[in-house]
């Protein structure tokens, strides 16, 4: 089941919808929610599960529905202004791994205790319950939650959680809703092949948030702007002002937004993005910079991503992201640092993929801070090779190499690539 990717263009995907799907044959049910909507099989918009193909791009960007979608089951109700499922549209996600390390795990930075695990059975890695349909001809609505991940069991966390519209008063402007990635617009993190992540955006703090995002092309550009929070997704404040237990909640806790873009377009096999985000975030303070301070900083995003397809088969694409934090240890000093990664994704036969992921990290002014931000130099190579049993049940093998030296403690705390980060893993992943 595809996870969230931004609907850039509305109803511009139109005609390669209508076209494959009249040639389209359906294969078995028994899939995630929108093949079992649809009754087709998830290779019609998986070139290898999570990887999209050209149907599934223009099938989000149709705002996640066929040409079809009242007649696919939904119920007849003889009212034209309800739209029920006729079976509530759900599907699932599960990861099993086994992780072989090398060295420390985890220091705490400021004691420089150590807790290691050579062997970890990491099962199970992740559970999560998702869910998507159109509610009109205009809207539709998708959710994930997390029943498990990285070992926290019993709590429920909803991550992906929005409403779209892909035309807004008739404008021919999309407009998202929610709770999501702003880093979607160039690479949604949910789809990518490999177990280890995109880091620069987990880096430059640009995941999960909360906000509006407007969409539309203007000829071969596709235009994206929106606003969220700032903040994440993890806080909420009692309204307590006018009196006592007033039932409302803030999910902000400044008055100002952020306010983020991404201007794209595509020339032949190769697309290509300009984004730039304008925000703060709270400046960091205590032992090695671990605490939250009262200050509002300023933070600003800049970065270029490219994509490209291939012999139908290989899927490049690659992000460089330059930040500035303004104040967010010295308040009369800038920070400036860059990340950026790059991927290839091969799709040998429907049985058989390969990745390849670089991630690089260069602290930039935050080195030599003595607090965790050190952390953010980088340099990794992870590959990965997928075998899939079914087109929705694969198993996984990835090792990632660590191609930065590892540096002696300079400071009084125990920061910075003081371990390589080597690991090798194996499991299992499923959607059904």
């Amino acid at each position: 089941m595809p996870a969230l990717t931004i609907v850039r263009r509305g109803l511009c995907g139109l005609p390669l919808l209508l076209l494959l799907a009249s040639v389209w044959a359906p294969e078995a049910a028994g899939m995630p929610a929108f093949a079992r909507k649809y009754d087709m099989s998830c290779s019609a918009c998986h070139a290898a599960y999570p990887r999209l193909n050209a149907f599934g791009e223009a099938f989000m960007d149709a705002n996640y529905r066929l040409p079809n979608w009242r007649q696919a089951h939904t119920l007849e109700t003889g009212d034209d202004r309800l739209v029920l499922p006729d079976s509530v549209p759900l599907a699932l996600r599960a990861q099993a791994w086994v992780q072989a390390r090398d060295g420390a795990s985890q220091i705490d930075p400021v004691t420089g205790e150590e807790t290691s695990a050579d062997l970890d059975f990491q099962s199970p890695y992740l559970v999560k319950l998702l869910s998507s349909a159109p509610l009109s001809d205009h809207i539709s609505y998708y959710f994930y939650g997390i029943f498990a991940e990285k070992g926290g069991n019993g709590e429920t966390v909803i991550e992906d959680a929005w409403f779209s519209h892909d035309d807004v008063f008739g404008s021919g402007v999309g407009m998202m809703l929610g709770q999501f990635q702003v880093s979607d617009l160039m690479f949604p993190r949910e789809l990518r092949m490999t177990f280890q992540d995109l880091m620069a955006y987990r880096f430059a703090g640009i995941t999960y948030d909360r906000g509006v995002l407007f969409s539309t092309a203007a000829g071969p550009v596709d235009i994206d702007l929106g606003a969220v929070n700032g903040n994440g997704i993890e806080q909420n404040f009692s309204v307590n002002s006018p009196g006592y237990r007033r039932p409302d909640h803030l999910f902000d806790n400044d008055s100002g937004k952020a306010l983020f873009g991404r201007i794209g377009g595509q020339a032949g096999p190769l697309s290509v993005g300009l984004f730039g985000y304008d925000g703060s975030q709270a400046n960091a303070t205590g032992p090695a910079g671990t605490d939250d301070g009262s200050r509002a900083t300023d933070k600003r995003v800049w970065g270029i991503d490219l994509a490209a397809t291939t012999g139908g088969n290989a899927y490049w694409y690659g992000q460089v992201l330059w930040n500035r934090w303004d104040g967010f240890l010295d308040p009369g000093r800038s920070y400036d640092w860059m990340a950026a990664f790059a991927g290839v994704d091969w799709v040998r036969d429907e049985r058989w993929t390969f990745s390849a992921l670089w991630n690089y990290g260069d602290a930039g002014d935050l080195a030599g801070t003595d607090t965790v931000y050190e952390g953010i130099d980088m340099n990794t190579l992870t590959l990965g090779a997928s075998y899939y049993f079914m087109r929705n049940v694969k198993g996984v093998l990835e090792v990632n190499l660590d191609l930065l030296d590892p540096v002696a403690r300079s400071g009084s705390y125990y920061t910075g690539h003081l371990r390589r980060e080597n690991y090798l893993l194996v499991g299992f992943d499923a959607a059904f």
